[in-house]
């Protein structure tokens, strides 16, 4: 028993490692910095403990604007995905010849780097020669200020944000979708149930477990976001910071202020919520498979 228990760590041994080294530490260190008063990275010095930057964050109206941005983004963006994607991935699963190209195409925004869809949307908000106003144009709407109006930078992150993560829910609902035993679709058909019935009644329920967790996953990652409010904005968080979330006011604090101890504060209260995500979802899984 000793003998397999060894060879079992010793497996395990990689994977603690890049734990420890990439997880561990930088949530130690993240915490210490956050406790650290007047601290410098650079010198490494402080001069005492407490709790001031937590006071400093809690009480930052910024901070304020960037958790009701992210609160806004997740309650919009996830279950608009999520919906979505089901209805998507529901017409996939019906076809046959061209469900393969179809998955591809779906897929392609999940591999494809952020950064260079963000580029992408860039263009299409563009208010000159953009797209999305130039299709607005042919039903007699006026251009939108998409990307340079504050009251349009969210809505805009949003839209953006919504087409992407589509991608990753539709693959995960398609394998799903696979799991519904045929016949209970041919009984459907046999009794004449309505397309919106059998959706409803059948196919909403059969992959409940992965839209659950589509749910809690898609909550985490949007309190997360990043890569899209730096590359659609090119590099800023909206006009007057008003598409900033609380990973991006996390990188201001840190790389443009250089307030280091204030960045940690804010980086601990988001591993908190994200924490607290994180046991929700362990607690539904539970209750969901009894």
């Amino acid at each position: 028993m000793e003998k397999k228990s060894m060879k079992g760590w010793l497996y395990l041994l990689p994977a603690l490692i890049i734990i420890t080294v990439f997880t561990l530490y930088p949530l130690i260190k993240a915490f210490s910095m956050s406790i650290m008063l007047n601290y410098d990275m650079v010198h490494n010095t402080f001069t005492g403990y407490g709790f001031d930057a937590y006071q400093k964050v809690l009480t930052d109206k910024t901070f304020h604007k960037a958790l009701l941005n992210t609160t806004i983004y997740s309650i919009v963006v996830v279950p608009c995905s999520i919906i979505l994607s089901l209805l998507i991935a529901a017409m996939i699963n019906g076809t046959k010849k061209t469900k393969g190209l179809f998955q591809t195409i779906y897929f392609l925004p999940y591999v494809t780097s952020v950064i260079a869809i963000g580029i992408v949307w860039s263009w299409i908000y563009n208010s000159r020669y953009g797209l999305l106003n130039s299709i607005m144009g042919l039903f007699g709407m006026e251009p939108i200020q998409w990307l340079n109006k504050p009251k349009y930078a969210l809505p805009a992150l949003i839209i953006f944000a919504v087409w992407k993560s589509m991608a990753f829910n539709i693959m995960v609902f398609l394998a799903g979708l696979q799991t519904i035993p045929k016949d209970v679709y041919d009984a459907a058909k046999v009794d004449s149930t309505p397309r919106w019935r059998v959706f409803l009644r059948i196919t909403v329920p059969g992959i409940a477990p992965m839209i659950v967790y589509s749910y809690i996953m898609g909550i985490i990652s949007a309190f997360k976001v990043y890569n899209e409010v730096y590359s659609l904005y090119g590099g800023k968080a909206g006009p007057a910071n008003s598409a900033i979330t609380v990973v991006y006011y996390i990188w201001q604090k840190f790389y443009q202020s250089f307030k280091y101890d204030e960045a940690a504060a804010a980086a601990v209260i988001l591993f908190f919520i994200i924490l607290a995500f994180t046991m929700v979802q362990k607690l539904v899984r539970k209750l969901m498979s009894r």
